[in-house]
């Protein structure tokens, strides 16, 4: 069905049943919802976000999120267009966001002074180890995943992100977080063992 060639109700009632499909996991669904609006939807983003390389990621980004909300939609409160379009336009601003960001984290990483050379090194390295270990095992899958990702693997803040599906401010808050339960629990397992 061509979205131009059929009434507007005739349109409205094929895509909701589409999104609905889609929500049930239907892949042939949503590559028809794809077909019929992704023009739409390229030009819904373009208005917000001008440039082209971008616009495909953005739109990528969209439908896999309107892919993850069909559940969500309801053709009683808005057009399938209209819901779709809202998902692509705040996909489009957050992308906008994310390019506007500080650089604060990498600012603060070239500012560190260089390591200490062999021998200059107080730290008891192999006592921390284990007691470090202890801690991050003692951490939800999620935030262990979170931390070998950032700091091991070095994904950024930004993939992190799309990884997690979270905005890129909650991944700065749950790593802080993180990193502040680690300190924590290793300060009081550090004082456990020297009582």
């Amino acid at each position: 069905m061509k979205i131009g060639t059929a009434s507007t109700a005739e349109s409205r009632d094929h895509l909701s049943a589409l999104i609905a499909r889609a929500a049930e996991g239907e892949d042939a669904a949503f590559s028809e919802l794809y077909a019929l609006t992704s023009r739409k939807m390229r030009k819904t983003i373009s208005v917000v976000h001008s440039r082209g390389a971008d616009i495909e990621d953005i739109l990528q980004d969209a439908y896999l999120k309107i892919w993850r909300s069909a559940h969500n939609f309801d053709p009683d409160r808005s057009s399938p267009i209209s819901w779709m379009s809202v998902i692509a336009r705040n996909t489009a601003i957050d992308a906008l966001r994310l390019k506007t960001l500080p650089t604060t984290d990498l600012d603060l990483a070239l500012s560190m002074p260089e390591p200490v050379p062999d021998g200059g090194d107080d730290f008891d390295y192999d006592r921390a180890r284990p007691i470090a270990a202890t801690a991050i095992r003692q951490l939800p899958h999620d935030r262990q995943t979170l931390l070998s990702l950032a700091y091991i693997d070095g994904e950024s803040r930004q993939s992190l992100s799309k990884r997690f599906g979270v905005p890129v401010g909650t991944i700065k808050t749950w790593l802080r977080r993180t990193l502040e339960t680690v300190r924590n629990d290793c300060a009081a397992f550090e004082a456990q063992a020297a009582s």
